[in-house]
């Protein structure tokens, strides 16, 4: 019984370094994809070496640790700093030139990082039996996803194939880690080993509970606590001021309807090849009420071909009717003019297409949209779409993506432009949120507001 409840661990793992009863648990399994992760002080890093270090004693084991640059890998008390003064007087050696130990055995522990949005391509054509990342909350979740194509063995061998992220929460892919792992509804399979600093006991948690106090709001639920139910809200959008309701509501009579486009940079094939992040194409159905109220009653958001994506507006058009008003962002140059008129001539022929030229930033165009959404003015018409548009505005601009949020903010400012509904709402409302927003953008380096509602609605 006690050889089953002991993990297998080598003599690179330092004496001093008894693995705590978390970390332990989490050198046990052998399951495919497990996640580490809490409260800071909880151990993480040490626990992703320590399992990567497991199966160095045999031939053919490759691992790999990843960061979110070299920096984090190499910072004092950093996990490849660790694992220099780890393997420091034993017979790993390391080469500098591939951030590589190699064993006698003939086994290799790397360190990379995933710093650009191709920097996972780095490892196309590799195979691990063992990959760790440190941090996963800073890493993007394609390139955390992609990386599973790295993992392989050769057949007839026994060292288990091994996928395992340590993060405390917040960071670009919070969500996407609590989707994953943390949430007993969708985690499946997956393993997740919740530790926090009462877990370990080799450090000074007095000291450093002291430290974390310090923190304010957010930052010490997340690092103190090691709560992943709240989520990191941006400098734009609360989710509660958007007001859920059913599609009978929506206005049939008296209203303005527009469906606005926004394409893909770049065709998630290329974007494949190219080990980038596929941009997503979003078309963002909106109505104007009598009453200047605003509806947006549905969110297309898809990752196509551009031809499977012309399919899509135009058959979009015939749905929504001859009736709504179509407006696509537009390229800057020759090229976006020359696109917007193929489509009108093209791909929508005989509905009421515009290309919008964009000469402002995302977050002109989110600080008009929000003014008007704070004020309680904009509903959500119910449906499938809802939940990802709520979790994206409350982040906006510091999520992974930001097409639902520019898409609708752009939607609303070109559909109040027409009729000099932003007057009706009120300058003074307006020019309120957006100073109270300057405060914030100056505070986080975000780029500060223009000087007019009226200098952003083109």
């Amino acid at each position: 019984m006690t050889q089953l409840l002991t993990p297998k661990l080598t003599n690179y793992i330092p004496s001093d370094h008894v693995p705590t009863p978390k970390q332990q648990a989490f050198l046990l399994l052998n399951c495919l994809d497990a996640f580490y992760g809490g409260s800071a002080g909880g151990g993480k890093s040490d626990a992703i070496l320590m399992a990567a270090l497991q199966y160095v004693d045999c031939p053919k084991y490759n691992a790999l640790i990843l960061r979110r640059t070299f920096t984090d890998l190499d910072e004092p008390g950093a996990i490849m700093h660790r694992a220099k003064e780890w393997l420091a007087g034993t017979d790993a050696r390391w080469r500098e030139h591939s951030k590589t130990f190699v064993f006698p055995s003939g086994a290799n522990l790397t360190f990379g990082y995933l710093d650009g949005p191709s920097d996972h391509l780095k490892y196309k054509g590799a195979e691990f039996q063992f990959i760790g990342m440190d941090e996963g909350g800073d890493l993007r979740s394609s390139q955390m996803e992609y990386m599973f194509s790295r993992l392989r063995r050769l057949k007839n061998t026994t060292i288990p194939i091994r996928y395992r992220i340590a993060s405390n929460p917040g960071g670009i892919s919070h969500a996407w880690l609590f989707g994953r792992y943390v949430d007993p509804e969708n985690r499946g399979k997956r393993v997740f080993i919740q530790a926090g600093l009462k877990d370990n006991p080799h450090l000074d948690q007095e000291l450093y509970r002291t430290a974390l106090m310090e923190l304010s709001g957010i930052d010490r639920m997340y690092l103190l606590d090691g709560n992943w139910t709240i989520t990191e809200t941006g400098n734009f959008f609360n989710r509660e001021w958007f007001q859920i309701v059913d599609e009978a509501v929506v206005p049939r009579s008296h209203i303005v309807r527009m469906r606005y486009w926004d394409l893909a940079a770049i065709d998630p094939l290329l974007a494949k090849r190219k080990g980038k992040a596929p941009d997503y194409t979003t078309g963002v159905g909106m109505v104007k009420d009598k009453d200047n109220y605003i509806y947006i009653d549905d969110i297309i958001r898809v990752q196509r071909t551009p031809k499977a994506v012309e399919n899509l507006v135009y058959q979009t058009a015939q749905l929504d009717g001859i009736t709504t008003k179509i407006e696509m962002e537009e390229e800057p140059g020759a090229s976006g003019v020359a696109n917007t008129d193929r489509y009108r001539r093209d791909v929508v022929p005989g509905f009421v297409f515009k290309g919008h030229q964009v000469r402002e930033s995302k977050e002109s165009f989110a600080s008009v949209f929000s003014s008007y959404v704070e004020g309680g003015n904009v509903r959500l018409v119910r449906g499938a779409w809802n939940k990802a548009f709520l979790d994206e505005a409350e982040v906006f601009p510091a999520g992974e993506y930001d097409d639902q949020i520019d898409g609708a903010s752009k939607a609303f400012c070109r559909l109040v432009s027409s009729k000099r509904t932003v007057r009706a709402w009120g300058r003074s409302r307006a020019n309120k949120s957006l100073n109270r927003r300057d405060k914030l953008l100056e505070k986080f380096g975000k780029p500060k507001r223009v000087s007019s509602v009226r200098r952003v609605i083109r």
